[in-house]
């Protein structure tokens, strides 16, 4: 029972190491604008740990420090797109949930409508070859007598 109870206690002490930090002190903002402002920005950047999450929606601790960040650079009178720059410049152009149209990403952007071509290509020649076989399996059923 002893051994039962350390288990459980060592087990506790170790969750407790990989909890995520709770972000108890809440950004306060001077003004409706300036919560407006940041609200968008934390929007439309990614997490760069939690890859599905923005910046916004994210617990990630590293997702608290860019929102901190954020603010920051905002009262220093950066503007959206200096911003957006510096994060990109930092974590590179996965951050942006959307990217700039450059020779870069062209996969990123067009990827989705050439797999989707590819499909419907692929999708074509099934129906052709299958209809062509039948139309051959027809005239050798016509012509037969068995």
């Amino acid at each position: 029972m002893k051994r039962l109870s350390m288990f459980l206690a060592a087990l506790l002490v170790s969750a407790a190491a990989f909890a995520q930090v709770v972000d108890r002190h809440p950004l306060q903002f001077r003004d409706a604008v300036e919560e407006a402002r940041f609200r968008d920005l934390t929007h439309e950047l990614r997490c760069v740990m939690c890859q599905n999450q923005s910046i916004a929606d994210s617990e990630a601790q590293i997702a608290v420090d860019l929102r901190r960040e954020i603010l920051t650079l905002i009262r220093e009178g950066r503007s959206d797109g200096e911003i957006r720059q510096f994060l990109v410049d930092r974590y590179g152009e996965f951050v942006l949930y959307r990217p700039g149209l450059k020779p870069a990403t062209w996969l990123l952007w067009f990827g989705p409508l050439l797999v989707l071509g590819a499909g419907g290509w692929v999708v074509w020649r099934v129906t052709r070859e299958r209809a062509k076989a039948g139309n051959s399996q027809q005239a050798i059923d016509d012509h037969g007598d068995w």
